[in-house]
C-alpha cells in the first residue's frame, strides 16, 4: 500500500468554485502509466498533473480521464501554485520539462505567468461534422492542435449547445470556438469529447492558438480573455512571437492522500 499526496486547485480563478479544477499529484518517481491513468479516471477532473523532481525543476505529465495529453495550461498553473505555496515557497519561478518542451511559470504579484509555445492556427479542410456538431455555420475555420472556429459575436459562442456525438467524430484533439468579447478582447469555449471532456471549463493550452490569432487580428500584443464555460475563467495573454505568456490566478480547494 502506498500513500500519495493529492491537491486540487481551481486554476484561472480568483475565487473558489470558478475557473478550472485540476488535481496535482507530486511524485518522487514515476508510477506505471496505467496507474496514473487510473488515478486520473478516478479523480474525474479534466486534468490530473503528475510531476517528479528533475534537475533544478520538475518533469510534468498530464492525464485526462481518458488519455495522456501533450500540453495542459490550467494543470501546469495549478502545479506551479503547489510548488510555490507548499513544496518550495521561496521560489518565484519554476521550469517544467514536458512533451511540449520546457515550460516556465513565474510569479507576478498574485498572478502566475505561464510561458508556453505559440501555436498559430492555419487554414484547413472543414469536415461536415464540425458545423453539424456546433449547430451553425462559423465565420472562419482554422486548425492548430485543435479545430479553431471563429464566430462574429460573443452571444453566438455563449449560447452554443453542441452535439457532442458529432464533435467526437472529428480527428483533432478538440474544438476551440471564439469571438470578439463584449467586455474583454476575446472570448472562447473549448470542447474535447474525444478525450472524455465535453466542455473544459478553462483551457490554458487553447490560448497558445487564441493569443497569436487575436493579437494579429486586433493588432495588440497584450490581451484580456474570458472563457465562457459555466464556471468561467479569466486569462491575461501576451503574444511574444514563438512564445505566449498566459497569466491567471489560482485558489486551493482540497488537500489529502491517494491510497493505492
Amino acid at each position: 500500500m502506498m500513500k500519495l499526496p493529492l491537491y486540487q486547485v481551481d486554476a484561472f480563478a480568483s475565487r473558489l468554485f470558478t475557473g478550472n479544477p485540476a488535481a496535482v499529484v507530486p511524485l518522487r518517481e514515476w508510477l506505471e502509466d496505467a496507474a496514473m491513468q487510473a488515478i486520473a479516471m478516478e479523480n474525474n477532473l479534466s486534468e490530473t498533473a503528475f510531476f517528479v523532481p528533475h534537475g533544478e525543476g520538475y518533469h510534468i505529465r498530464w492525464f485526462t480521464p481518458a488519455a495522456e495529453v501533450d500540453l495542459c495550461g490550467h494543470a501546469t498553473l495549478a502545479t506551479a501554485f503547489i510548488v510555490f505555496t507548499v513544496i518550495e515557497p521561496r521560489r518565484n519561478e519554476v521550469v517544467f520539462e514536458s512533451r511540449s518542451g520546457l515550460l516556465s511559470v513565474s510569479r507576478d504579484g498574485d498572478l502566475l505567468v505561464l510561458d508556453f509555445p505559440s501555436q498559430p492556427p492555419a487554414p484547413c479542410a472543414v469536415p461536415r461534422e464540425l458545423a453539424q456538431g456546433l449547430g451553425r455555420e462559423p465565420d472562419e475555420v482554422l486548425c492548430a492542435e485543435d479545430y479553431f472556429v471563429v464566430f462574429g459575436d460573443e452571444a453566438a459562442v455563449r449560447r452554443m449547445e453542441p452535439d457532442m456525438a458529432e464533435l467526437k467524430k472529428l480527428g483533432l484533439r478538440g474544438i476551440i470556438v471564439t469571438a470578439p468579447g463584449d467586455e474583454v478582447d476575446f472570448v472562447s469555449r473549448f470542447f474535447v469529447p474525444s478525450h472524455g471532456i465535453d466542455e473544459d471549463p478553462v483551457t490554458g493550452s487553447a490560448h497558445c492558438a487564441l493569443t497569436p490569432y487575436w493579437a494579429l487580428r486586433l493588432r495588440k500584443s497584450k490581451l484580456h480573455a474570458w472563457q465562457l464555460s459555466h464556471r468561467g475563467g479569466e486569462l491575461f495573454c501576451e503574444d511574444r512571437g514563438e512564445r505566449v505568456l498566459i497569466s491567471g490566478r489560482a485558489v486551493p480547494y482540497l488537500e489529502g492522500f491517494i491510497v493505492i
